[in-house]
């Protein structure tokens, strides 16, 4: 039996099927979503509360939360099977970097921003060069318009829309091939968007970064003029560039209810 070539894609999904299991019967969050994302490409995930959005997200960046369980379907990230990723998952992990729902407030609160930022390095690296490192951390702070002092404080001392540039770096710090993050325009300030916006697109145009990001900000992906996967009860219910969407058959007509 001939091996499937690798793909060359960020992300393939075929018809994935991922659960949401509590403590009742599982429920079933996302229902036959295929899509492929190739490197330098950006696709954006919109759709109400309870469409599926976190539950993808969250699976595709081999998230551990044992809620999240993937029942049905394919999909290889950075040509590791999300399903059963086994030892691969670490190296999943290493090439994407995740920014999840609420990431600027749940930041480790007994860390420094450098030590939050460094932490993806440092936990990989038995033998780090703490100067290069910190050169690193400090190019992403002032990427991101943080003041250098940030390094040294805590999260708790930064404003909300701080912390969420601070997840953001720490995104960054390993470089990815593919960027996967559930609204990261949260808590930030409209002067403050543009910053994330050209940080994405520097990546993207220099490195090749792929980027699936979760957000229902109609204006932000009109900036970015990104695809649209448009998600409602677990199912793709339309897809396309800008105003441009493709809907399902009766898609359109159930929304308006």
């Amino acid at each position: 039996m001939s091996r499937r070539p690798e793909s060359s894609n960020a992300i393939d999904c075929a018809d994935l099927v991922i659960d949401r299991v509590g403590h009742g019967s599982p429920t079933r969050a996302v229902d036959g979503v295929s899509f492929a994302l190739g490197p330098g490409e950006l696709i954006c995930v919109a759709g109400p509360t309870g469409s599926g959005k976190s539950t993808l997200v969250a699976a595709l960046a081999g998230s551990t939360d044992p809620s999240v369980r993937v029942v049905g379907g394919s999909a290889q990230v950075c040509g590791v099977d999300v399903r059963k990723p086994g030892r691969k998952h670490r190296v999943l992990t290493y090439l994407t970097g995740f920014v999840p729902q609420g990431a600027g407030a749940d930041l480790p609160p007994r860390l420094t921003v450098n030590e939050v930022i460094a932490e993806p390095i440092l936990i990989r690296e038995k033998r780090v060069n703490t100067k290069a490192l910190s050169i690193r951390v400090a190019t992403l702070l002032d990427e991101l318009h943080l003041p250098l002092g940030t390094a040294a404080k805590f999260p708790y001392e930064l404003s909300a829309g701080m912390r969420q540039r601070v997840a953001i770096a720490r995104s960054f710090v390993l470089e990815p091939r593919v960027l996967i993050a559930d609204e990261p325009l949260a808590n930030l300030d409209l002067e403050v968007r543009p910053v994330v916006f050209e940080a994405i697109t520097r990546r993207r145009e220099e490195q090749g970064m792929a980027a699936l990001l979760v957000t229902n900000d109609a204006a932000f992906i009109r900036e970015l003029n990104a695809e649209t996967l448009m998600l409602r009860g677990g199912h793709v219910v339309a897809r396309g560039v800008g105003k441009d969407l493709l809907w399902a058959p009766n898609a359109e007509a159930d929304s308006r209810h």
